[in-house]
C-alpha cells in the first residue's frame, strides 16, 4: 500500500468543484465499478445507515485507491474514539458528521480527527493509513507524513437540527470544519413539519442561511439532491454528492419488473 492520497483537499485548496456519490453496499466491487467511471472524485460510503465491520472498512478504502477515488465516511454523531479512528486508520480522507445539536458537539467532533498538537484528542496509530508503521513500497513512512495525512483529513458537518442551524454563526467559528450540508429531510422533522423539505418556507430560509453563513467564512456547502443541481449552482455551490447505489437498484428494479409484468398484461398472460 501507499499513504492515501486526498485528492479532495487539494480540490479545496484550488477552488475547484467537487462531485462524489454514496453507497451503502460494503461489496467493493461495486465501489470500483463507481471509481473506474472516473467521473467521480470521491465516494461517500453511508455507514449511518446500515451494517460494516473495521475490516470492511480497510477494504473499501483500498477500492478507493486503486480507483483514484478519495474514501469519504457518514458517520453517527457521537464522536467516539473508535468511531472516528477505525475509518482513519484504513486510510478514509474525509469524516462527515451527522445530527450533531450544538457548537460544543461539533467541537468535539473535530477535535476526535485532530492529533493532540492540533487541539485534538487523536494520536500516532498504527494503522493502514501508515503502512502499520514498517516499510510502504520500500522505506517508512514517516511521522510527519502521517501527521500531514490527518491533517489533511477534510471535516464535513450536516446541518439538520433545529438548534445548530440557529446558532450557525457559532458553529462555523469552531476551527476544523471544511464543509456543511443542509439536510431538509432532517430538518423538517426537527420543527415538525416532517417531509417538506423545498416546500417550506421556514426549511428554505434555514438552508439558505446557513449557506450564506458559510460562504461568508469561505467554508464549502454541499448539494445532495440530483433535481436541486442548477438551484444550488446559481447559489455559489460547487460541491454535490449524487445518487447511490440503493436507488440505481431501485430505478433498475422499477424498469425491469414493470417492463415484464407490462409484456405479460399484453399476452394476457396475467
Amino acid at each position: 500500500m501507499m499513504m492515501p492520497r486526498n485528492k479532495l483537499r487539494q480540490l479545496l485548496r484550488d477552488g475547484k468543484p467537487t462531485v462524489g456519490t454514496h453507497f451503502y453496499s460494503t461489496w467493493t466491487n461495486l465501489v470500483e465499478i463507481i471509481g473506474n467511471t472516473q467521473l467521480f472524485d470521491y465516494a461517500e460510503f453511508v455507514s449511518q445507515y446500515g451494517p460494516y465491520t473495521p475490516h470492511d472498512l480497510h477494504h473499501i478504502a483500498r477500492a478507493c485507491e486503486v480507483t483514484g477515488m478519495d474514501a469519504m465516511i457518514k458517520l453517527d454523531q457521537a464522536p467516539s474514539p473508535f468511531l472516528v479512528s477505525k475509518p482513519i486508520q484504513a486510510g478514509f480522507t474525509s469524516i462527515l458528521f451527522t445530527d450533531c445539536a450544538t457548537a460544543e458537539d461539533v467541537r468535539k467532533c473535530v477535535k476526535s480527527v485532530k492529533l493532540i498538537p492540533q487541539g485534538g484528542t487523536n494520536g500516532l496509530q498504527l494503522g493502514r493509513n501508515w503502512g502499520y508503521g514498517i516499510a510502504v513500497r520500500g522505506r517508512p513512512v514517516t511521522t510527519a507524513e502521517y501527521v500531514k495525512f490527518i491533517d489533511d483529513i477534510v471535516i464535513l458537518f450536516m446541518i439538520e437540527t433545529k438548534t445548530l442551524a440557529d446558532d450557525i454563526e457559532e458553529v462555523l467559528s469552531v476551527p476544523g470544519i471544511d464543509m456543511i450540508q443542509f439536510g431538509p429531510g432532517d430538518y423538517s422533522v426537527a420543527i415538525g413539519q416532517p417531509g417538506e423539505r423545498y416546500k417550506s418556507a421556514q426549511i428554505t430560509e434555514a438552508m439558505e442561511r446557513c449557506n450564506l453563513a458559510a460562504k461568508r467564512k469561505g467554508i464549502r456547502f454541499r448539494c445532495e439532491d440530483e433535481d436541486q443541481v442548477q438551484a444550488w449552482i446559481d447559489m455559489g455551490c460547487k460541491d454535490f454528492c449524487l445518487g447511490s447505489d440503493a436507488r440505481a437498484i431501485w430505478d433498475y428494479a422499477q424498469r425491469i419488473g414493470t417492463n415484464i409484468r407490462n409484456d405479460l398484461a399484453e399476452a394476457k398472460l396475467l
